[in-house]
């Protein structure tokens, strides 16, 4: 491989904390900083689904640890920071990917529900910002924040009336702390998936729901959780993504640019 195109991706020596690096498409990304040379550190409830993912990082030889956590508060964002320091020393690279689905109806979308679904979808994100963002701004060394966004969060979508909100709240705060933390070091971006099938929304895609995404979709195609790889090492790299801060990195088959 060209030294060049090595030494821009590399991420040798970094540590990245990856909040959801047990589900299907933070489980990839992770695989994939994994094998540009990160220390993953996967953050999930399910201690089943973090031995499959790790066993993976492992035998391409990298390097992953697993923590068990609820990131559903400040105290548990603040007890990860610790645990995840004591482990790895330093974290580089934080991505937040925890999220939650609903088909329900908007005029039968219930308190707990809302709740639910804006806690985990956007409160989460938010705390784990002021966190994680305040201990890499304090460290004084710079670093990246990827947070998961969706195409709901920028086209909204019928069906997932809670999800689009929580989403859209995501980008608008990743860029409000891309701004904020600009001359710190600390660059932050959303990365965009289009619609691959995950365990949050296998439940909304009915043969009619699919039908009218392939028909928006110039690709004609649901993605796979390895075509978020490659954007994710962009934005991860300091050297390949060193301009690149409050951006909305779009991986979606052509599905924003459809018309008619």
């Amino acid at each position: 491989m060209n030294k060049l195109i090595q030494e821009l991706f590399s991420l040798e020596g970094k540590v990245a904390l990856v909040i959801g690096g047990t589900g299907e498409l933070c489980g990839a990304m992770a695989g994939g900083l994994a094998g540009a040379g990160a220390r993953v550190l996967l953050v999930g409830r399910n201690e089943e689904k973090a031995k499959a993912r790790m066993e993976s990082i492992l035998t391409m030889g990298g390097k992953a640890e697993f923590i068990k956590a609820d990131v559903s508060t400040k105290a548990a964002l603040e007890t990860l920071l610790s645990e995840a320091t004591s482990l790895a020393g330093e974290i580089d690279i934080v991505i937040n990917g925890a999220g939650v689905n609903s088909p329900t109806p908007f005029l039968d979308v219930e308190e707990e529900e809302l709740d639910r679904i804006m806690n985990l979808n956007f409160k989460s994100v938010y705390l784990a910002c002021q966190i994680f963002g305040g201990y890499l701004v304090e460290r004084g060394k710079g670093g990246n924040i990827i947070n998961v966004g969706s195409m709901s969060g920028m086209i909204p979508l019928s069906r997932v009336f809670t999800y689009s909100a929580s989403k859209a709240a995501v980008h608008n705060l990743s860029k409000n702390l891309a701004r904020e933390w600009a001359t710190k070091g600390v660059r932050v971006n959303t990365i965009v998936p289009g619609f691959f099938p995950a365990e949050q929304n296998r439940k909304v895609l009915t043969e009619e729901r699919v039908a009218q995404i392939m028909g928006h979709t110039p690709m004609k195609r649901f993605g796979n959780a390895g075509e978020l790889v490659g954007a994710t090492l962009l934005l991860a790299s300091d050297k390949a993504g060193s301009f690149i801060t409050g951006h909305e990195l779009v991986v979606d088959g052509g599905y924003a640019c459809m018309t008619i």
